[in-house]
């Protein structure tokens, strides 16, 4: 048997003391660099479908819900060393505040399992990702809420959507960084268990349960100077599609006011076995906007190639500058275009309420099965206030409401929407 040198009582003392000291500086790093913060999110929905009806075919003639929503977001500091090591930890629970069997299904709230009809009392997912740092490189493996051009994690309900996998970036290079990716697994946003990746079928585009094994990402961004900036990914996702992203954003301000602009190119081919079908997609949009002391004015226009609408995965939002509240403008053959005006009250001497509306207007579509041109439209308008100071500092009332309207009503329904979301960010430590 192996016996340890012994050492003198002194020695054995300062031996303990150096090793205190290098585990205390090693988790200095670790948690004085570490947060957790949680957002309680209180969101009532509803979604008034204006076909006059309710049939098997179209579904229920409402859907209105009411629930409550924690979000905890725990992210660590890196052990310090060449070499740092840190976790991430994300856990949601959701509670029903309202709803009925005839206008559930809202997305707020996941069905109880015995009756698709009737949602939840409650649910919870949870998910942590270890990460490593070197210089300026992190490696992360687990759950999180990716958010880049072609993976962007929907957030438009009560709890956010959650993917799973592998994530890679490195900003080595001043100004240069890049991101590589393999994800394989998504948790809804009004579910509790993992699903493999799968294609996004709004409005049947593409079949629903069309899933693959991963999908892939990698990407380069990089800053011109503080007001031009580009960026450059391809994404596959396997057997269904591959995918090109190029963009720029820029500004420039004027003597009077400040000029930007937002462009935007994707393209997106089928791939493999081509499990979705064929895909040809092209799609083309670009956001010019005028900024004057609280007014801002914008205007899009956005134009879709090819004979499929535009692919994306399931639990995401399309990076497109027409992607509204309710509608993506994305479908086959699409031209759209956006009026858009946006004011910060603060001009006014009132900090912290902002107010925007929209227009989108869309024609030129290609509707399965019809040789009809379809043509489509929606109008946005959210009014929103922070409070700045005292005892409800930061808690925030956003009145979101929508009426789109199409002349297709076999893919797409007529709706008028209203959301009234309250929420409180605040930080634990």
């Amino acid at each position: 048997m192996f016996a340890p040198f012994p050492l003198a009582p002194g020695r054995r003392v300062a031996g303990l003391f150096f090793l205190c000291v290098g585990v205390n500086a090693q988790a200095a790093g670790f948690l004085e660099d570490s947060s957790a913060k949680i957002e309680a999110r209180n969101v009532y929905f509803n979604r008034d479908f204006r076909d006059g009806h309710s049939s098997a075919s179209q579904g229920a003639s409402k859907r209105e819900e009411w629930a409550q929503g924690l979000i905890l977001n725990v992210q660590s500091g890196y052990t310090q060393g060449p070499v740092g090591f840190g976790v991430d930890a994300l856990g949601m629970v959701g509670f029903k505040l309202d709803s009925s069997p005839a206008d559930s299904n809202s997305g707020l709230l996941p069905s109880s399992g015995h009756d698709p009809r009737h949602s939840a009392d409650q649910y919870a997912k949870m998910g942590i990702a270890g990460k490593v740092k070197v210089s300026e490189t992190v490696f992360k493996y687990g759950s999180m809420m990716p958010d880049v051009p072609l993976l962007k994690y929907n957030d438009g309900r009560l709890l956010p959507t959650m993917f799973h996998g592998a994530w890679l970036t490195s900003e080595e290079v001043r100004d240069l960084k890049f991101t590589l990716a393999r994800l394989n697994q998504y948790t809804a946003r009004d579910s509790t268990d993992r699903q493999d990746i799968r294609v996004h079928c709004k409005n049947k585009r593409y079949a629903c349960d069309i899933e693959a094994d991963h999908f892939d990402l990698a990407g380069v961004d990089y800053r011109f100077n503080e007001r031009v900036s580009a960026q450059y990914q391809v994404s596959k996702l396997e057997n269904i599609y591959r995918q090109h992203f190029l963009g720029l954003v820029a500004s420039q301000p004027l003597q009077v006011g400040t000029l930007s602009a937002d462009l935007r190119v994707i393209k997106s081919d089928d791939i493999g076995n081509a499990r979705a079908g064929q895909i040809d997609h092209r799609a083309f949009s670009g956001m010019l906007g005028y900024s004057l002391g609280g007014h801002k004015f914008s205007a899009g226009w956005q134009r879709m190639y090819g004979d499929s609408a535009m692919p994306y995965l399931d639990g995401t939002n399309p990076y497109l500058v027409n992607y509204a509240q309710v509608n993506d403008f994305a479908a086959a053959q699409e031209r759209s275009w956006q009026l858009r005006y946006d004011y910060d009250f603060k001009a006014l001497g009132v900090p912290g309420l902002t107010f925007f509306t929209r227009y989108i207007n869309g024609d030129n579509i290609k509707v399965p099965g019809s040789n009809a041109e379809g043509k489509e439209w929606e109008r946005d308008s959210e009014l929103k206030y922070q409070v700045q100071s005292g005892t409800f500092k930061d808690v925030s009332v956003r009145l979101r409401n929508s009426t789109y309207r199409s002349n297709y009503e076999k893919w797409a329904r007529d709706m008028d929407e209203t959301r009234v979301i309250v929420s409180y960010n605040f930080s634990i430590f």
